[in-house]
């Protein structure tokens, strides 16, 4: 008999991650000799551990055909980090016993750095504890900041929804500018990587004046105002993108709360209105402030085409590299080239992709530090191309629930620490 697998979805949550679902479930049932029944972790790793299963063959095809269009997780995700081997030894015996139960030797794991380096260390059951399952791990970030892979299914529908965000508000502060409003900042995700805030700057031009502000380049206040007052006077207003991971020469965030999060990063929010209210200090200008938050992420109904099929080519190939024997690795996305733009699949090794994080290149960054480079503007625009609409019904996209229904468990309660 094949054997199942198991699917999760992992971290913070895209537009487009249930499309990689999707590209995972409809694999599996068009190599139902292989395969058995995928079973769905609720919230994660946390439903492998706690054997709170979902069957998804008691899905329509239907259903599972809507997570392509639908945004967020559609079985639920989760921030909860496995620990080494040794660490964490009672969470591993218990995924075997977990897998043992319902014969799963197929692990597939949504999500990303810290989802990478989870699945790599389920990889090593067999090795380290006997027990054979192919993990995969299923690329999913908006950050933009996993290695090998030229980019990260989720950035592009957060990239686009930000690039056009940005321009659709400098239209309204231009329009304001004379008698009112002259400075409208957004504050975007990105912790320690500027690929979001980038993508803001796609939204200038000449008469757009937009000045971003990156984790990778150490804040300059004086050098900052003085662009803003010179964007002011020539244009009459200045749009600013700031990336929540902005910091001072010191190293401390400028929307540091004080805070971690359950992985231990530093908790961050309110880089925006530090950045207005410095603004407003110096200058007198008047100021709008927004942030982005999980409406950049959720956007389902501007994402960007190039986001969607790639999202489900990486679900797709997932499985059938597993289905090949590779264990141990992420389907990858590799640019063959820019103009016209084509990508394919490659094999990364998840030793390779666990724990690291991919930063802007300078040369993506111009030379002030304010904005980004024509290398940045080509990388970029194939990845926020075309639209793939979802449905709409009496005004509104029409996304799918499922029924998310559970298996039932054969083991007893196991309880988190």
């Amino acid at each position: 008999m094949p054997k199942n697998a198991f699917y999760a979805q992992s971290g913070g949550v895209t537009a487009v991650i249930n499309a990689s679902a999707c590209g995972v479930i409809q694999t599996a049932r068009a190599n139902s000799d292989k395969i058995g029944t995928v079973f769905a972790g609720r919230n994660g790793i946390i439903g492998a551990l706690t054997e709170d299963l979902i069957d998804t063959s008691l899905e329509d095809d239907k259903a599972i055909a809507a997570l392509r269009h639908t945004p967020s997780g559609a079985f639920g995700s989760c921030r909860y980090k496995l620990k080494g081997l040794d660490e964490s030894k009672r969470e591993y015996e218990r995924l075997i016993e977990v897998f043992k139960a319902h014969d799963i030797g197929y692990f597939f794991y949504n999500g990303g750095g810290d989802s990478a380096d989870t699945c790599h260390k389920v990889s090593q059951l067999s090795e380290t504890m006997g027990y054979p399952i192919q993990a995969i791990h299923i690329p999913k970030t908006v950050d933009n900041d996993l290695p090998i892979t030229d980019n990260c299914p989720g950035f592009g529908s957060v990239a686009k929804y930000i690039a056009v965000s940005t321009r659709e508000a400098s239209f309204d502060v231009l329009s304001m500018a004379k008698t009112s409003t002259k400075i409208f900042v957004i504050e975007v995700m990105g912790r320690h990587a500027g690929w979001i805030a980038a993508a803001g700057a796609l939204a200038a031009d000449d008469d757009i004046p937009v000045l971003v502000l990156f984790p990778e380049i150490k804040f300059d206040q004086e050098a900052f105002l003085a662009r803003v007052k010179a964007a002011v006077e020539k244009h009459e207003f200045c749009s600013i993108v700031v990336s929540e991971g902005a910091s001072w020469p010191d190293g401390k965030f400028l929307a540091e709360q004080g805070t971690t999060d359950a992985f231990g990063h530093a908790q961050l929010g309110g880089a925006a209105p530090v950045v207005a209210n410095m603004i407003k200090e110096a200058t007198g200008y008047k100021y709008h402030w927004a942030v982005a938050d999980y409406m950049q992420r959720a956007a389902r109904h501007l994402a960007s085409k190039t986001d969607v099929e790639q999202a489900y080519a990486v679900g797709k190939a997932g499985v059938e590299m597993a289905l090949a024997g590779d264990n141990a690795i992420m389907p990858a996305i590799h640019r063959v080239s820019n103009n016209p733009y084509e990508w394919e699949i490659i094999k990364a090794p998840l030793a390779d992709v666990a724990n690291v994080e991919k930063m802007m290149p300078r040369d993506y960054i111009s030379e002030d530090g304010f904005g980004i480079t024509e290398a940045c503007r080509e990388y970029l625009l194939p990845l926020i191309e075309g639209e793939e609409y979802p449905p709409y019904r009496a005004g509104l996209p029409r996304y799918v629930r499922l029924k998310n229904l559970s298996v039932a468990s054969k083991l007893p309660a196991f309880d988190l620490d």
